[in-house]
């Protein structure tokens, strides 16, 4: 049986992967991630309006991002000490914490470590769910082995599973530990067929490219420490869902991607605190 709540705690399991970084959307949810769970798991319209505005996103687009994020199930609204606000959804709170490890520690594997290989056969009535699937599966990191069959690294399966379920198809998917997986070629031939790599890549140089000289800003106030970090970070957050941290062997030479993780890490270890510093006093002085 299901619940009137399912269909929200379903939008907010499987993420708004459709929001562009730099967009009203993308950026009053990397806020919500990054900065109001923090102060406490609410925020004042005006504050939260505020915040974004700092971040080039004006009033009216605040208003329809939050639209959005309500009707996915990200935010209800809730009025405080007669100040009207949104506080962030339990199934939110899930999905953000779920994030953490990702973002904020970018996970990769290690020659040996253990695969899940995802086999499913839909019906035709269950075409949008299929579809969905599909998408979402792509947009967490998965690989595309073949037609209906899949494979990530094992730490990704409680996500693929949460995917599965929040979709209803649990019926129709049986999913495998797999280790050392014998392929025509090599591994990182393989990988290739499987992962948009050179997409991947790009991805990686233009965050790279974009940021590098983040660590380099000439004012290192507060204010200037959320405004650069959070959009550095609203573009960050996108790379390590894409990207399943594929063992050194499968790929190519020369991969971009230790250069922006450690960039983002660093990012992050500079700019963090400061950043909610700022966002906790401008509360406070609201």
């Amino acid at each position: 049986m299901t619940t009137d709540q399912e269909p929200a705690i379903a939008g907010a399991v499987l993420d708004d992967f459709d929001a562009r970084p730099g967009s009203a959307t993308s950026l009053a949810r990397t806020v919500l991630g990054a900065y109001v769970r923090d102060i406490g798991e609410w925020v004042a319209i005006a504050d939260f309006t505020e915040l974004l505005t700092q971040l080039g996103i004006p009033a009216p687009s605040t208003r329809t991002a939050i639209t959005r994020l309500k009707s996915r199930g990200v935010l209800h609204a809730e009025s405080r000490d007669g100040r009207a606000g949104y506080a962030l959804t339990d199934a939110a709170l899930t999905m953000f914490a779920r994030g953490d490890p990702r973002i904020f520690g970018f996970r990769q594997m290690n020659s040996g470590d253990t695969w899940r290989l995802l086999s499913y056969g839909i019906p035709e009535t269950e075409r949008a769910a299929r579809h969905q699937l599909r998408r979402r599966l792509s947009a967490i990191g998965c690989g595309t082995v073949a037609p209906g069959l899949w494979i990530y690294p094992e730490y990704l399966a409680t996500e693929a599973s949460a995917i599965v379920t929040a979709l209803h198809l649990d019926d129709y998917v049986t999913s495998f530990h797999a280790t050392d997986p014998a392929v025509p070629g090599s591994l990182r031939q393989a990988a290739a067929q499987w992962w948009d790599l050179d997409t991947l890549a790009a991805a990686h140089r233009t965050f790279y490219e974009r940021h590098r000289n983040i660590l380099d800003l000439d004012d290192t106030s507060d204010r200037n420490a959320f405004v650069r970090f959070t959009l550095m970070l609203d573009e960050w957050r996108i790379i390590p869902y894409v990207d399943p941290g594929l063992p050194d062997e499968m790929l190519p030479h020369n991969w971009p991607g230790p250069a922006s993780v450690q960039l983002s890490a660093d990012a992050r270890e500079r700019y963090l605190e400061p950043s909610r510093r700022w966002v906790r006093a401008s509360v406070e002085r609201s």
